[in-house]
């Protein structure tokens, strides 16, 4: 290389109504079922991608990233950098929410990592190719490519190559739409996703009943968006999220995302329903509900949230695309 090639990208964290649990390729990263998920804004991970002379570096959020965290990265420039030969990398990657607290921080990262990393290396923007791309980081990055809806079909291929994620409706579809993340707890998870859907796919009774039923929920809820039918998408949301923990619940040993903080709200979103909020949930592997409401309810999804023990409430709407921006971080 004759001169340095850098480029930056921001991407949203998305939260799954109807979930990504369970792999039929570990190598590859190939679901067993499709998945739908909508992506938060304004919550975002920015990465800058430099290519240049010297070994590979990798910063997350402040300090060097070291075993799986940096074999990940590394693995997707890897497979960037065999089509398109590049020198060393250096990755420098900052999040403005925390991670491993079940808020998909990693699925904006490598989405990030993605588009920033095939900008430096000169290629067009493809959201075909950086979903795929960044699926080989975490599963849940393809579907933070686009923003609005997106959904991972999960593809016939044995080389992965039609399993990406496609934009359903953009952002801009469901202006009312309200998503309120409730912080009950920051603590990192005690089993990462990955493994929790090892195990739960290894040893859970329930798991293709679990499978089987979330691809289907997929065209369910592709029309209760289109509809903009809040009511029935929160309900078919939380049925989504209950099986996924019951299912996650059943593994031996029992595999628990939920906190007491997190039930209590969770339970009592029937009341305030009963009461005129039209409020719903839905959780990933994580203790942090993410609440459904309208821009109308939003104060009092957020107040209940709030009174529920919630340090921390982040006001969410859909967000955008992953982009690329002027502003590296070194």
């Amino acid at each position: 290389m004759t001169s340095p090639k850098k480029a930056t990208a921001t991407a949203h964290p998305n939260i799954a109504l109807v979930k990504y649990w369970g792999k039929r390729d570990e190598a590859l990263i190939l679901p067993h079922q499709s998945s739908l998920s909508v992506t938060l804004g304004p919550l975002s991970v920015t990465t800058t991608v430099e290519f240049r002379e010297g070994p590979d570096e990798v910063e997350l959020n402040g300090r060097v990233a070291e075993g799986s965290e940096r074999s990940r990265v590394l693995h997707v420039l890897d497979v960037l950098r065999a089509g398109t030969p590049q020198g060393g990398a250096k990755v420098v990657s900052r999040g403005d929410f925390p991670a491993s607290a079940g808020l998909a921080s990693s699925a904006a990262g490598f989405a990030a990592l993605a588009v920033a990393a095939r900008a430096a290396a000169g290629l067009p923007r493809d959201p075909r190719a950086e979903s795929i791309l960044a699926r080989l980081g975490s599963g849940s990055a393809c579907r933070s490519v686009q923003g609005g809806v997106c959904i991972w079909r999960r593809g016939q291929a044995a080389d992965g190559s039609d399993s990406f994620a496609e934009q359903l409706v953009d952002a801009s579809f469901w202006p009312e739409l309200r998503l309120v993340v409730a912080m009950v707890s920051r603590e990192e998870k005690d089993v990462k996703s990955r493994d929790g859907m090892r195990l739960t796919e290894e040893t859970s009774p329930y798991y293709l009943a679990w499978a089987t039923d979330a691809e289907l929920e997929v065209e369910r809820a592709s029309e209760l968006i289109r509809r903009k039918d809040l009511e029935k998408l929160g309900e078919l949301a939380e049925r989504n999220a209950w099986r996924m923990h019951a299912t996650a619940l059943a593994a031996d040993p029992p595999l628990c995302y939920l906190k007491p903080a997190t039930l209590e709200l969770i339970l009592r979103l029937k009341e305030a329903r009963r009461q005129g909020v039209p409020v719903w949930f839905t959780l990933d592997a994580g203790p942090n509900p993410v609440l459904l409401t309208d821009a109308a309810h939003e104060d009092a999804a957020v107040a209940l949230a709030r009174s529920c023990g919630a340090a921390e409430v982040v006001r969410c709407a859909p967000g955008g695309d992953a982009r690329v921006v002027d502003a590296h971080l070194f």
